[in-house]
This record gives structure tokens, sequence and C-alpha cells, in this order.
């Protein structure tokens, strides 16, 4: 009796704490993240500034009365980085209101590379002039270790705040929200509407940066008063924000728009309408040998090209589900001359690949079918939200589909993982992490498809990925509309992070388009279908692989591979001679024919980042040989023109694995 006794004591007092590990601990119910944290370690102490209790953000100082599942992040993860920045707007925000006390709060979130604030400054403003100060408020309010802390209100608390305020933003926040949901966040003297998910106290933040103004619209809509929104960044020591903006200088020298201008690659016009591309023909000539390649890689994989259509009836976006998902984002539809009848400019390509094997009846023993496009689509983004070729309204996606049996799905997928990681391979893209893209668990609404259908495709894309040895994490809410899918997050030479190349698995269209194949039991039955694209969208990842490599392209993929440079007009004739030469065995060339020295061509040369210079002279011509630089190496000697070719092609084969 007396054991009973104790155990239902000790099951009241007690409460068992899951962590990321596995292992199973009890702690006293009222115990708090970060008590949890130095009981593993003070270390792990020191650095702990956020936390997860049963998948919800909560403070490091909130107390554990259930059990449940505890992860504590340090400012290396994202989630610790999201709680560090949303924790510097607050800072941010207390110290704008020091010098702009009539100024009106709005909103103000963490970002990927740091946070910002939108605010209402009335009559007053603000310049990069003032950033200085307002950073130096931050520090010092940070310098005196404010403890946030995170309290519930009542609607009617919370109005009464905001109405003695005058502030109609935070108002419209609160008036949307149900009693019992509302939450303030405090520290200092400065207290602002907050969900959580702070760090623990100010003294944390060591080092801050306001980085940008701008114009923002509240809550995005143009119809609605503008705001002035402060772009900042902060980090726990100041090295961390040296190096943040060394790396910054870095990207603006790899900035694919100023890459794009330089080498000649591509432009946009405003008569011809914001985000879409126009490609010249040195950025022609890349896509095309990009396109090559990968043809080359899906012909051996048993791909066969298609073509589809610019356009397509309403209809078959309606029927695809794209229409509902995401008609408010495309353009609006085309209507003919014929009453009732809408095309819209294509947004997805899949739908126009489903009638395409629509097109005949197919038996188990014609499975998997596998049918590519280089397809163009167009969305509609917002003009704000453009930004050279990584987000534009028209591009072109490597696209393919695999229509294939329920049986024939895990060897499809991982052939699927193959082609990926041989063309990150090639391109130069070793450090990647294969995002596994799940259902929101809890909200299941803005999906299509049965429970079942969605297990089943969620299994495979697991099973596949733990067979192939990828470094994976699953991400849940990430999946398409109609299917799961694993995405490839690949970081370039700044360490940043780009999602490239993905794969979907898809119950769900088959079903919608009635796609069929007889099985061997002589009945109908329902197709897999798998989306691939392992570039994603021509445009973005050209953009991608131009600031990961800033411009210096492979031999095997520069637009011109070598420029012959004659000393002076004298050697014309010859030059020409050498330019046959290397057209004759497929190497891209061109000659710079100015009347200028040598020295300024070699220097322009280097400027347009050709892989090989190659210089004629007398010398040259008499002995039938070429003087070759090497771009950023400098010279490379004096070579017969055949020797010349050979190196380039061996440097060609050994930058490209056979598929």
């Amino acid at each position: 009796m007396f054991i009973n006794i104790f155990a239902a004591l000790k099951q009241r007092i007690m409460i068992k704490i899951t962590l990321p590990d596995g292992s199973i601990k009890e702690y006293k119910r009222g115990t708090t993240p970060m008590d949890v944290a130095n009981s593993i370690s003070s270390g792990l102490a020191r650095a702990v500034i956020s936390a997860k209790f049963n998948n919800q953000t909560i403070e490091t100082s909130t107390p554990l009365q259930v059990d449940g599942t505890l992860v504590l992040f340090t400012f290396d993860s994202p989630e610790g980085k999201k709680a560090f920045w949303h924790s510097s707007a607050h800072l941010m925000a207390q110290a704008i209101t020091h010098f702009y006390p009539n100024a009106k709060l709005t909103i103000g979130p963490a970002i990927d590379n740091g946070f910002y604030y939108d605010i209402d400054f009335g009559e007053e403003t603000i310049s990069d002039k003032d950033f200085k100060r307002i950073e130096d408020k931050m520090l010092e309010i940070a310098r005196e270790k404010h403890v946030f802390k995170k309290r519930a209100v009542t609607k009617k608390e919370a109005l009464s705040l905001y109405k003695n305020e005058n502030n109609p933003f935070k108002i419209e926040l609160i008036e949307n929200l149900e009693d019992g949901e509302i939450t303030f966040c405090d520290h200092d003297d400065f207290t602002d509407l907050c969900r959580g998910g702070h760090i623990p106290n100010t003294g944390i933040i060591k080092a801050v940066k306001l980085m940008s103004i701008a114009g923002a619209y509240w809550r995005g809509d143009e119809k609605k008063p503008q705001l002035t929104r402060l772009y900042g960044i902060s980090f726990p020591k100041q090295k961390m924000l040296t190096e943040y903006l060394n790396l910054l200088e870095e990207a603006k020298k790899r900035d694919h728009r100023r890459l794009g201008k330089e080498l000649e690659l591509f432009t946009f016009s405003n008569k011809v309408g914001q985000g879409l591309p126009l490609w010249l023909p040195k950025g022609a000539a890349l896509r095309d040998t990009l396109e090559q390649f990968l043809k080359k890689v899906q012909k051996k994989a048993g791909y066969e090209m298609v073509i589809t259509p610019h356009i397509g009836q309403k209809e078959l976006y309606v029927t695809s589900g794209h229409y509902e998902k995401y008609g408010e984002d495309s353009f609006q539809p085309i209507n003919t001359p014929k009453e009732g009848e809408e095309f819209l400019l294509k947004p997805m390509n899949c739908p126009h690949h489903c009638e395409i094997y629509n097109n005949k009846p197919y038996s188990y023993k014609d499975l998997p079918k596998r049918i590519a496009e280089f397809g163009t689509v167009y969305r509609y983004e917002q003009s704000g939200e453009l930004h050279g070729l990584t987000r534009v309204r028209g591009f072109t996606q490597d696209d393919a589909h695999i229509f294939c049996t329920p049986e024939q799905l895990a060897d499809e997928f991982k052939a699927v993982i193959d082609i990926v990681l041989y063309v990150f391979k090639t391109l130069g893209f070793d450090d990647f992490t294969a995002q596994i893209s799940l259902r929101d668990k809890e909200n299941k609404e803005k999906y299509i498809g049965s429970d079942e259908n969605w297990q089943k495709a969620e299994k495979a894309i697991i099973d596949a990925s733990k067979e192939k040895g990828l470094d994976t994490v699953i991400e849940y809410g990430e999946a398409a509309f109609y299917g799961p899918k694993l995405d490839f997050m690949v970081k370039d030479a700044l360490g940043r992070t780009w999602q490239l190349g993905t794969i979907q698995v898809d119950y769900n269209l088959p079903e919608r388009f009635d796609l069929t194949y007889k099985g061997a039991d002589d009945k109908l039955h329902r197709p897999v279908m798998i989306h691939r694209a392992p570039f994603g969208s021509l445009e973005r990842f050209i953009a991608i692989l131009l600031e990961h490599t800033g411009g210096n392209f492979p031999l095997w993929l520069a637009t011109k591979q070598v420029i012959i440079l004659p000393i002076s007009d004298k050697y014309q004739k010859y030059a020409k001679k050498v330019l046959n030469s290397l057209e004759n065995s497929d190497i891209r060339a061109l000659i710079d024919g100015r009347s200028e020295k040598t020295g300024r061509k070699i220097r322009d040369a280097e400027i347009k980042k050709i892989p090989y210079m190659v210089i004629v002279g007398e010398a040259e011509e008499k002995d039938g040989t070429v003087s070759v630089r090497k771009h950023g190496e400098g010279d490379q000697g004096v070579q017969p023109i055949d020797s010349f070719i050979h190196l380039l092609k061996n440097e060609i084969d050994n930058s490209i694995d056979k598929f």
C-alpha cells in the first residue's frame, strides 16, 4: 500500500523528459528547459538560447508540467537563430522608441538572415544616418542583461494598452486573436505583443548592425498604409558580425545580376515586362550547354523528350488542382473570342504530361514511362518579390515525369536520386542535405488526396533516402499540395543554403486525370507518378551557379573556352587558322582582333573569365604553336596547337564523369 502511495506521489511531482538522443530522464514538475540543460552540462547551459517542447516553441524559463519531448537550441541551429533574431527585433524596437517616442510599432519577425521591424514613424523621418545611434542604444540596453519575460493577457487588457498608445496596427492584430491566446513579452521597461520564442536575456546579444531601410505596406496590401521597414542582424560575438559583413562584401562581388551583366549573359527590359529575362547570345549558349548535358544523361536513363504548349485551358489546371492552389499567383485567364473559353499561361508542366500519358493505353509491360521537357512556365510573382533570375515570372523547368507501377516506385525513385547526385557532382555542389518534405501534421486541408496515398508516398521517399545513404532532415508542412518530396538543400561557396533539385511522389494526379494501365491480372490500375527536376528552374540554377563559381565556370561549361589574342594585325590570318583548328575540335573560341595592346587584351579576357587565352605572333606563326595563359593562373608556356587541343579535351573529359 505504501509503495502504491509513494508511486502515486512520485507521479504527481515528477515528469519524464525525452531528449533528442532518445534518452528519457525524470525531473521535478516545474523544471525549466534551462534546468535540464544545466543537468546535462554547464557548457550546454551557457550555449542554450531557445527550446521546443512537444513541438511547440517555448522560453528556456518556461516550467514544464507534463511528460514530453524537449529539444534545446543554440545559436548554431536555425531555431536558435530565429529566437536570437526575434529577440533582437524587440531590442531594436525599444531603441527606436527611445529616439522616436511617437513611432507606432507593427510586427518584427526573424528572417533567414537577421530580422526586421515595420514601423509607422508618422511625420518623422529616419535614414541610415540614424543607424549608428540606434545600434549604440541597442548594445547599451543589451549590456544590462534584461530578462525576456512572456506573460498572458486578456484581450481587453491588450486592446486597452494599444488604444492608449493610439496604435491601430496592434489593435487590428489583437482583434483577430482569440481571448486566452494573447501574450506579451517584457524586458526592461519595454513591452510588445508577441507569441514567444526568445533568448534568456539581452546580454547574450553582443553585436548588432542595422543593414537597410525600405518601404513596406501594412500586411503587404498596397491599399493599406505604407510603413518603414528596418532590417538588422545580430550575433553573440563581434567576430561573427565581422565575418558576416566580409561575407556580404564577397557576395556583392558574386551577385549574379552583376556577373550576368559583366559576362553578357542576360538582361531585363521594362518594355518586355518585369521578371521576364531576356537571354543574350552567351547566356543562351550557357543554357543550351546545360540542357544538352542533362539531355544526354536523361537519354541514357531511358527518358523521352516531349514538348508542350505555353498555355492550356483553364479546366486543365482546375482538374489538376493547380488553379485552386495557385490561381491567385497566376496570370489572369486569357479570354478567346469564343464565349466562355478561357486559357491560362502554363503554371506547371505536369498536367500537360498527364495528358500525354493519356494519349494511348498502357500495359504494365510498358511501364515505367519516363517523359522529360525543358518547359517554360509562368507565375505572377509580386513585383516586390522579384529578384534577378532567382525570382522571376517566366522560367524554364527541367521537368520530367515518370509513370510507373507501385512495385517499380522504389527503384525509379532511387534512379532519380542518382541523376541528381551526378548533376551536383559534375557542377561542384558537394555540400548538401536532402530534406524530406512531408505534410503538415496539424493542417491537412491544404493538401489533396487520401491519407492512405500520402502515407505510401511518404514511406517511399523515407525508405529510398535511407537506402541511398543520404544525409537527411525531415520538415513537416513543406510538401507539395499533391504529394511529399525530397528537396536537395545545397550550400554554395559562401556557405549559403539553396534549394536545388526536387523529387516528388504523387498518387493524386493519376487519380484526378484518371490515368490507368492494364495489369497482369488484366484489370485497370493507377500508375504512380514521380515528378523530378534536378536543376529546378534553369534561371534560378544559373543564378546560383554564377554566385557559387563567381562566374568562373568549368571549362566544359564556359560559353567561350578560348580567346585568341594576335599581338598585331599582321597575325590575324594565323589567328583564324588557330580558331578553325579549335572549332573543328568542338572547342568554343573567338578572336580579339582589336587594335589594342596585348596587355589590355589579357586584362579584358581575365574580366570576362574566359578559361584560356592563346597569344599568337611571329614565333607562334612560324612554329605552328600558341602561347597559352590560363585564367587566374597566368602563363602556361608555348605549345603546338594539337597539344593544346589535347590538353583542353583531357580537362573537359576529367571534369565530367560518365553517367
